[in-house]
């Protein structure tokens, strides 16, 4: 699991659409869906429901679309205080 397959299932979740999710993040479509396919095998549960259009989160993949949020909303907290630590060493 990494940060990107993350940032891929919220971009599905926001967009719905897995061809439009890619664009979103600047990849391809197979790649996008290869990397959360990973995610999902990974963590042994399907985060989208891909028989439906729009694509839907299961409802397992409603938790971890959450918690995904959490973990990115953090990890950029993380990044702001190296910042900001980094800032202060050097000023």
């Amino acid at each position: 699991m990494n940060l990107q397959q993350l940032e891929y299932i919220l971009a599905v979740d926001a967009q719905r659409h897995f061809a439009k999710a890619a664009e979103q993040c600047h990849v391809t479509q197979p790649t996008l869906s290869m990397m959360i396919q990973k995610l999902e095998d990974e963590v042994g549960v399907k985060i989208f429901d891909r028989s439906r259009q729009p694509v839907v989160p299961t409802q397992a993949g409603e938790k971890l679309i959450e918690q995904a949020r959490v973990v990115l909303r953090e990890t950029e907290r993380f990044r702001e205080i190296a910042r900001e630590e980094d800032e202060s060493l050097v000023g």
